[in-house]
């Protein structure tokens, strides 16, 4: 079975568990932390997939790190997962569960890229603008990066709005390279 099936299913599971109990807030909460640990310990996300490791020693580690800031039910999931020995899949159920309570809450991912961190104002018309087109409730998600020389890309979901001089030029070049006196055979 897929990474992708297990952790959709897991995380479904977890969706209605923490909506029956009333900490659907505080497991996402927890769920995007774990993300985040994942994403910048990288030695933690392997320890997490090393077959070699017990899972017995994996669990003693998630409730050393996890267990006094963690909600319960977040706590539990981890130790049914890991009494499946699937605890390989816990960094992509954590971020099935975000996306699913972001479509739970009616809330649109976006990720805005420029060449500076946003300033409040500018993060205010982001939201916005995203707000206008979706209809729904924005989670921004801001990257700097300095290679796009001036401008934006805004990405929300499958559409992108490139509004980069990067960009503009990468257009230029494009339509440089076409010459309408050239016959094309």
């Amino acid at each position: 079975m897929s990474d992708y099936r297990v952790a959709s299913r897991y995380a479904k599971s977890l969706i209605d568990l923490s909506i029956e109990k009333g900490v659907l807030a505080d497991v996402n909460n927890d769920m995007v932390a774990f993300s985040e640990v994942c994403t910048q310990n990288h030695d933690f996300y392997l320890m997490l997939k090393n077959p070699i490791i017990n899972h017995d020693k994996k669990l003693k580690i998630l409730k050393a790190l996890f267990s006094d800031r963690f909600n319960a039910l977040s706590i539990a999931i981890f130790e049914l997962i890991t009494r499946k020995h699937r605890e390989a899949f816990l960094p992509a159920i954590a971020k099935e569960f975000h996306h699913q309570y972001n479509v739970n809450k009616g809330i649109e991912t976006a990720t805005v890229v420029t060449t500076f961190p946003l300033t409040d104002a500018l993060r205010k018309e982001f939201n916005e603008a995203v707000h206008q087109l979706t209809g729904k409730t924005p989670e921004l998600i801001e990257e700097v990066d300095e290679n796009i020389i001036g401008g934006f890309i805004l990405k929300l979901g499958d559409k992108q709005v490139d509004d980069s001089i990067s960009g503009k030029l990468k257009e230029l070049k494009l339509e440089f390279s076409h010459n309408p006196y050239v016959k094309n055979f």
